[in-house]
């Protein structure tokens, strides 16, 4: 193929109507690769975003930031390579790969970091950049192992999960939507300060912006004893998949099964395809947290990994 088939643009703000839209038509993306979402961090990141254009016509998009002489994947998303249309082929992607290459090293890379998107978050089949990968002898450097229930075909929870359930059925918990991000938010930064000693990626103001920003997407559970919320959970509703970004409780929550009842309300009233509980590793996927993957399995959960590759340019 001529290599004037393929052009490589720089994203400007002035895209971002085209960008967002082929988003939204495209085969693999989500909403966190709408501008909305990803520029509302934009101080923290130096964005470097591409556009790419196959004989005329948007091929794919590939958000990504730089720092110093690395290209990164967007590094405020979990997720995010390339963001494909329909009309992808595997030796199409082949090609944009070694134009990406090519440019990546023009302006003074020498490195690049990619985050795949799993294929739970896929609307259509989008393994192309998997193959590329493999072509360009990317090495895995992070696999971090999700857990994950396919909703029309769930495993039975554990005789344990069932004691905890019907210990907050015993004790009358309440789940139910809520707008109280205020309360939310101090039982999520109490209990990771107590448990790791790390505060959530998205502060308070942040997260009450994005669910206005997108309000079908991103949504708060509360569960309540008496009005007193006393667990919590945020969901992220993409096409496919409901992912849990954060599920937590108060001391008074944990005692009394909230965890359990939040989940067993969500996975009752899920729609989608896929439920995702989110990683439970550390260190780059090399230590696996058993006790907080414990819960996820008792629940059905089962691995999906997000991968993230290393390219020598």
């Amino acid at each position: 193929m001529p290599e004037q088939d393929i052009e490589i643009r720089k994203y400007h703000p002035e895209d971002k109507k085209v960008w967002n839209e082929f988003v939204e038509s495209s085969k693999n993306g989500t909403f966190l690769f709408n501008r909305d979402y990803m520029d509302y961090h934009s101080d923290r990141f130096q964005d470097n975003s591409y556009l790419i254009y196959r004989k005329n016509k948007l091929y794919c998009l590939l958000p990504g930031c730089r720092k110093e002489e690395v290209f990164s994947s967007h590094a405020g998303l979990t997720y995010g390579g390339l963001i494909m249309n329909r009309d992808c082929t595997a030796e199409g992607i082949l090609e944009v790969f070694s134009d990406l290459k090519e440019r990546l090293v023009k302006e003074g890379f020498t490195k690049w970091i990619y985050k795949a998107i799993p294929h739970i978050y896929h609307k259509l089949p989008s393994e192309e950049d998997l193959y590329a990968l493999f072509i360009n002898d990317a090495k895995l450097i992070v696999r971090n192992v999700s857990s994950t229930i396919l909703l029309n075909n769930r495993i039975p929870v554990t005789r344990q999960r069932r004691r905890s359930l019907t210990k907050a059925l015993d004790n009358d918990i309440e789940v139910k939507p809520s707008s109280d991000f205020d309360s939310a938010w101090q039982i999520i930064n109490d209990n990771l300060m107590e448990r790791y000693g790390v505060k959530p990626v998205h502060d308070v103001v942040e997260i009450s912006l994005l669910s206005r920003l997108f309000p079908n997407n991103i949504k708060l559970y509360g569960a309540y004893i008496e009005n007193e919320m006393i667990g919590v959970a945020l969901m992220y509703y993409t096409e496919k998949t409901a992912h849990a970004q954060y599920i937590h409780a108060n001391r008074k929550g944990k005692e009394i099964g909230a965890v359990d009842a939040l989940i067993e309300f969500l996975l009752e009233n899920c729609s989608s395809s896929y439920f995702d509980f989110g990683n439970s590793n550390e260190k780059d996927g090399r230590y696996l947290n058993e006790s907080l993957i414990h819960l996820k399995q008792g629940f059905g959960g089962r691995a999906v990994c997000y991968d993230i590759y290393e390219i020598a340019l």
